[in-house]
């Protein structure tokens, strides 16, 4: 009857994973052969995309030859630089797996059309990032203009609303007379026609005690609001201007000159007619109730 050897078996044992160690390095560093479209570079490394939908982690090192085959037969090779190893390139590797589950290429090989093909979708690459680049740029900038036009349009609405609130207290006064001037389209001196207009009101203020004159400025609401804004403001100035320097009203007598913008519409703005009635100065001659005695 055999004796069991306990020495033995263990020996055994120990063989046995050896080669099994053996053998699993003896696998690993089997020659693999793989090909697929680079998708993407990273120095050294390259990540390649099979047939088989498979992303393949390649490493380059200084001694993976490069190579592009040549000739009818494919049967020529010409070395090439790590540089041609693009996105877009259809290639074959050639190598072992390392510790890290990477594909160590010794070599990699690819097409000469194949080149082509992949620098023609690179500089495509290339241009559509730069043309989103300069739409990015394009838009940032059309933001910026649009929150500075915003900006402006609350600060002309908030020069109106002060505006329509100081002459909203003119209820305390009675109009004793009233000129309308109007101008052309983006025009803001006042027509030589209309000055016997507004001398001949400043003449009738000035036999009224204790009277203010009130000077509104508007314009149409077609274009800029900003640039209507200054429209108004300057058409306002111009008819101030008239009356103190050839009507000789003192500034005293001068309510300050509203700039009312695009409100206030009297005409209809779709129409030549209508904003020609909306571009227009309103000047009255007014006297306080309580100085009236009333």
């Amino acid at each position: 009857m055999a004796h069991f050897n306990p020495s033995r078996s263990i020996f055994h044992a120990v063989m046995s994973l050896v080669a099994f160690a053996l053998l699993t390095t003896v696998l690993s560093a089997q020659t693999v052969k793989i090909q697929g479209v680079i998708k993407g570079r990273n120095g050294d490394t390259m990540i390649v995309k099979t047939a088989e939908a498979l992303d393949v982690d390649v490493l380059l090192t200084d001694s993976t030859e490069v190579g592009q085959v040549q000739g009818m037969l494919k049967a020529r090779r010409k070395e090439m630089s790590m540089a041609a190893l693009i996105p877009g390139l259809v290639v074959k590797v050639e190598g072992a797996y390392n510790d890290q589950k990477q594909l160590v290429a010794s070599s990699v090989s690819f097409k000469g059309n194949d080149l082509e093909d992949a620098q023609k979708i690179q500089a495509g690459m290339h241009e559509t990032q730069a043309q989103a680049q300069a739409n990015k740029g394009e838009l940032e900038k059309q933001n910026v203009a649009l929150q500075n036009q915003q900006q402006q349009i609350s600060a002309n609405k908030a020069a109106v609303d002060a505006a329509v609130a100081r002459f909203g207290q003119l209820d305390d006064y009675y109009i004793f007379d009233e000129a309308t001037i109007y101008f052309g389209n983006g025009k803001v001196n006042v027509d030589p026609s209309y000055r016997p207009q507004l001398l001949a009101l400043a003449e009738k203020a000035k036999s009224i005690n204790g009277y203010v004159i009130e000077v509104k400025g508007y314009a149409s609401s077609s274009g800029d609001v900003a640039l209507n804004q200054k429209l108004s403001e300057d058409r306002a100035n111009a008819v101030v201007n008239i009356l103190i320097q050839e009507g000789h009203i003192s500034l005293t007598r001068l309510l300050a000159p509203g700039a009312m913008g695009e409100s206030q519409q009297v005409g209809n703005d779709t129409t030549a007619e209508g904003q020609a009635q909306n571009r227009r100065v309103v000047v009255r001659v007014l006297q306080n109730k309580a100085i009236a005695g009333v």
